[in-house]
This record gives C-alpha cells, sequence and structure tokens, in this order.
C-alpha cells in the first residue's frame, strides 16, 4: 500500500498510451472524447452505445474508432485498457461491475451510483480484480480547487469555522426530463448537490449532526435541498442546491485567521481570492475540465495504483453517505433501492 491506501496491483502502464473505450455516446462523453485527445498518453479505440448514430459521429469525430452496439463487446476488446461510463446514475453499477468482472480499469461519472451500498460494492469488486476505479469527479482535479484544499490544510486561514455554497441551475419542469424522472436517478442532489457537497467534504469535514430542508417536485425527485451540519472540528457547512431557481454560485471558507472566495460556479471555479486581515490574493490556475480528471487516472494508472489518491473510494463513498441520509429524509426512494440492479 502507498502512503495513501491505494494499494499497487498491475503492471504500470507506462510503455505506451491509455487504450479507453467509452460506455454512452451522450451530451458529456465527447467532452471527456476530446479531453482523452489532448491529454497526455491518452487514445480513444471503442464507443459503445444504444444509440449507434451518434456513437459513429463520436468515433469518426475522434479518428475513427470502433463502434459497439453492445456494451459486451466492450467489456471484451482487448485492445481496452480502461472504461469511462456516461450513462444515467441508475445504470452506473450494473455497467462498472460488468467491466470490472472483464479486467478494466474505470472511470464513472458522478455519482458513481445511486446508493452506499452500491458504490462500495463497485469499489471492492474493483479491488478484488486488482484494478483502478475512480468516480469522474472532474472538480477535485482541477488546480485551482487543489490549491484552495492545499492552501487551506497549509492553515493559511487557520482552523476553519464554516464553509457555505450553492449551486443552482433553472431547468424547465418536465416529468420526462432526467433531472426529474425519479426513476432514471433524477433529484437535484446527485445532480448539482453533489458538487458543494462534495467541497465541503473536501475542505471542512464530514458531519457528526446533520440537518436537511428540501421539497420534492410531483414526480417524488427532489428539486431543492438545504444541509447544514457540524464537523468534528466544530466547523458548520452550509451547502444549497435547486434544479428550478436562478442565482449565483459563491463559495466561502471561512477560518480563523482569514477567509477564502471562490470565484465561479461551484463544480468549475475560475479562481479564488485569500483575504488576511487588512490583505488579498487574487489566485487562479489553467482550467482544462475532463483533460484533468483524465491525467490524473493516467497518473494512477502508470503508478499502478487501485485508487486516486485525489479522489480516493474513502471520499465518494462518505459523500454519498451524506447524499443518501438527506434524500432518504426528504422521502426520496429510487425504485432501484427496492429492487436492486443486481444480487
Amino acid at each position: 500500500m502507498d502512503a495513501h491506501g491505494a494499494g499497487t496491483a498491475y503492471p504500470p502502464l507506462d510503455d505506451r498510451p491509455v487504450r479507453w473505450g467509452l460506455l454512452g455516446a451522450g451530451s458529456i462523453a465527447p467532452a471527456f472524447a476530446d479531453a482523452v485527445r489532448r491529454s497526455a498518453g491518452g487514445q480513444l479505440v471503442a464507443v459503445a452505445s444504444r444509440e449507434p448514430g451518434r456513437a459513429r459521429a463520436l468515433a469518426d469525430a475522434h479518428g475513427g474508432a470502433r463502434v459497439y452496439g453492445s456494451y459486451h463487446d466492450l467489456y471484451v476488446d482487448r485492445d481496452v485498457d480502461a472504461i469511462y461510463i456516461s450513462t444515467t446514475h441508475p445504470f452506473h453499477t450494473e455497467q462498472a461491475l460488468a467491466a470490472v468482472a472483464a479486467g478494466k480499469h474505470v472511470m464513472v461519472e458522478k455519482p458513481l451510483a445511486l446508493t452506499v451500498a452500491d458504490t462500495e460494492s463497485v469499489f471492492e469488486a474493483a479491488r478484488e480484480r486488482r484494478v483502478l476505479a475512480m468516480e469522474a469527479m472532474w472538480t477535485r482535479c482541477l488546480p485551482v480547487v487543489r490549491e484552495i484544499v492545499d492552501r487551506v490544510r497549509r492553515g493559511e486561514v487557520g482552523q476553519v469555522r464554516s464553509f457555505a455554497a450553492a449551486f443552482t441551475v433553472p431547468f424547465r419542469y418536465d416529468e420526462s426530463h432526467r433531472l426529474f424522472d425519479l426513476a432514471n436517478g433524477g433529484g437535484a442532489l446527485l445532480d448539482l448537490g453533489v458538487y458543494p457537497v462534495t467541497l465541503a467534504h473536501l475542505l471542512a469535514g464530514h458531519p457528526t449532526d446533520l440537518q436537511v430542508l428540501g421539497s420534492t417536485c410531483p414526480t417524488g425527485a427532489d428539486d431543492l435541498v438545504a444541509l447544514q451540519w457540524m464537523t468534528q472540528d466544530g466547523a458548520v457547512v452550509q451547502v444549497l442546491c435547486d434544479s428550478r431557481s436562478h442565482g449565483g454560485s459563491r463559495t466561502v471558507i471561512r477560518g480563523t485567521e482569514g477567509w477564502i472566495e471562490v470565484h465561479g460556479p461551484v463544480n468549475d471555479p475560475e479562481s479564488f481570492t485569500i483575504h488576511r486581515g487588512h490583505s488579498s490574493e487574487w489566485v487562479e490556475a489553467p482550467r482544462e475540465h475532463f483533460l484533468h480528471e483524465v491525467e490524473e487516472f493516467h497518473r494512477c494508472l502508470r503508478l499502478g495504483l487501485l485508487e486516486s489518491p485525489v479522489v480516493p473510494h474513502a471520499d465518494t463513498v462518505a459523500i454519498m453517505t451524506i447524499m443518501e441520509s438527506a434524500r432518504r429524509e426528504l422521502g426520496v426512494i429510487y425504485p432501484q433501492e427496492e429492487a436492486p440492479l443486481h444480487t
């Protein structure tokens, strides 16, 4: 095991490009494919989708990668090292487990699964099969976020006393839209709230006590969620997400020696200002969106790691624990929880 508890298992992929397969060709897949193309040491070799036209267009735009109409064909392709899964939430677990069983490394779009139990099952299977598994929480991999984390952990604002963030994106209500469709993993918390909850957990800590307010839409999916919690170190966290309102995204970390204001959307910060006494420092860093998570995955593969120290399994599980507890308090239960996708 290394210093982060991320065990090594397989021969590091340091003598050739990492050969990627995409599972799903929806709206997010082209951005990921472009990041693979721009990365150091990545190559897109296959796309699997139940929509052949979209898959073919994506493959043609990236060097003529192979196209599969069956996910199974992608799992068993010997030329694929790693699979990126970008289908909707309820299918992540089944697909990730199948990819892992086939010996593929997996990066699974956030949230990695619908429940804590399913999240743990994917990581447990990956550890047993000795392959790398990582949630595609690209925000954690952004240089500006990693710099904020470093500054906070070095004590540049003293002891963190509070964290506040909101992420609101207005969608027109449509019961068939993925965000409001409970059977398709709908809900503001898993789609939007995962970002401020992730930053709060990263910068302030895990709850010792969680308070939840919110509302649901007619389909039963959550559309407004406010969380407040106290950490073991005495910090108070306040997080808001809403899929039906407008509003700026302001993230603030307050400490005993100063405070940090994060500029830009909570999922895609542009820069931050650190204030100490009468002085302030403005900091920005490159933003290449998906490229940073792709290169972190490649780095882990070159080291032979089973998990990324930047997006560790324990944090993914802990954050899902917060969200699962919150939505269940609001009465949001997914159909898949009553009829699991796997045994």
